[in-house]
């Protein structure tokens, strides 16, 4: 069951990739395919690990998308026309939106991996509150 959560969050970084820079070689999109295989097969240890990363890195990349693609559109003149500027506002709310949603959904996926990772021995026992009896002074 870890082999295939594995191989659907390599697949789901790799797409994220590929939709980030476009036009690019195969050989570089099966290279960040192998990077981000071995990296969560050796960093995570249960599935809810797996997903907390490829989610980090799904947010990672919503938040590259936007400045790759200002890179992509810039031309050689200094102004772009306007629909280039509609282009690249969308891709910064979209990608920030999106940035926000998975980076954080990662945080709650690692919260929740870390919290099952303890043994149940390291926990405290619950406090029960015993009542002071109460002294009166003498003098």
């Amino acid at each position: 069951m870890r082999l295939l959560n594995c191989v659907l969050a390599i697949l789901v970084a790799v797409v994220g990739f590929w939709l980030i820079w476009g036009t690019i070689a195969p050989v570089i999109v099966i290279g960040w395919g192998l990077v981000v295989g071995g990296f969560l097969w050796l960093k995570a240890k249960s599935i809810t690990e797996i997903w907390a990363w490829a989610t980090l890195l799904l947010g990672l990349e919503s938040f590259a998308w936007p400045v790759v693609l200002m890179i992509q559109l810039k031309g050689p003149s200094e102004t772009l026309p306007e629909a280039e500027m509609g282009t690249i506002l969308s891709a910064i709310v979209l990608g920030l939106f999106s940035s926000v949603f998975w980076i954080s959904f990662s945080y709650g996926l690692f919260k929740r991996a870390w919290r099952t990772d303890q043994p149940l021995s390291e926990e405290e026992p619950p406090r029960t509150s015993i009542p002071h009896s109460k002294k009166k002074k003498t003098v």
